[in-house]
């Protein structure tokens, strides 16, 4: 009974960590931070730090309880659920617009009573877990009826789903999405034709780079003087990856061009 607690813990501190990053890394909304707890509680520089702060602090609570039984992991867990509690109530009454930001974006919704609620549960099986035997990882391979009554209860408390269900019916088209350079660039560099190309290449960062409907691309100067050009598609988890290679002459220049 006591130990069912700790996958429940365990696989919402590392969910909680992993949005809270990915948020951060990505910012896939303009101004997203700005209303997000505890982001919109500290100064606007500080807001991506203090979420990476509370995601790294999440994954060594997640790893200490997965794989040992010290105190000090159980203690923290519910400390960081009762001040997360404290947090939520405070950011509903000087911020009633604002998000709890538990998992990353996707907690954009303004706090109500279930998030706080769901909070309040999770400190009483935090402070249930003090006490269990066992690691984390023993009862991932002994379920209980207790850890499934737990996930139900925290399922019609979390807002997350809701939100996650309408997104997916609602889902943007692909050419109206933001989307992060960065991240382009870095699916482009995991692609066969990057690897085809890049010994030929003057340098790995681009000379260029823009973005067309659902298509990004990166000129690269090549040792002939010669431009290749990759086109990244901006959808799916391996995209497509084009590439061409192209005289200097045949490339106009970019022209800036207001959005």
């Amino acid at each position: 009974m006591l130990a069912a607690q700790l996958p429940i813990l365990i696989v919402l501190l590392v969910m909680g960590a992993g949005a809270k990053l990915a948020t951060v890394r990505t910012d896939a909304t303009p101004g997203a931070l700005t209303r997000l707890g505890p982001a919109v509680l500290v100064p606007g520089r500080w807001r991506a730090p203090a979420l990476m702060a509370c995601a790294v602090g999440e994954l060594v609570l997640a790893c200490g309880l997965l794989l040992t039984t010290f105190p000090i992991f159980r203690y923290g867990t519910a400390l960081f659920f009762a001040l997360s509690t404290y947090v939520l109530l405070e950011l509903r009454r000087r911020r009633p617009d604002a998000g709890c930001g538990c998992f990353g974006e996707v907690s954009s919704t303004p706090v109500g009573l279930r998030s706080i609620g769901r909070t309040v549960v999770l400190t009483g099986m935090a402070v249930m877990a003090i006490f269990a035997p066992v690691p984390g990882w023993v009862p991932f391979i002994e379920p209980s009826w207790p850890l499934a009554a737990g996930l139900a209860v925290l399922a019609v408390l979390s807002p997350e789903l809701e939100e996650a269900a309408h997104r997916l019916r609602y889902r943007a088209p692909c050419e109206q999405r933001p989307s992060s350079e960065a991240v382009a660039l870095a699916k482009l560099k995991a692609s066969g034709p990057w690897r085809d190309h890049v010994g030929t290449l003057v340098s790995q960062e681009p000379r260029d780079s823009w973005r067309e409907l659902c298509w990004r691309f990166f000129a690269f100067e090549n040792r002939d003087h010669q431009h290749v050009v990759f086109a990244v598609y901006l959808s799916g988890l391996r995209p497509a990856v084009r590439v061409a290679v192209v005289s200097m002459e045949s490339m106009p220049e970019s022209t800036p061009v207001s959005v």
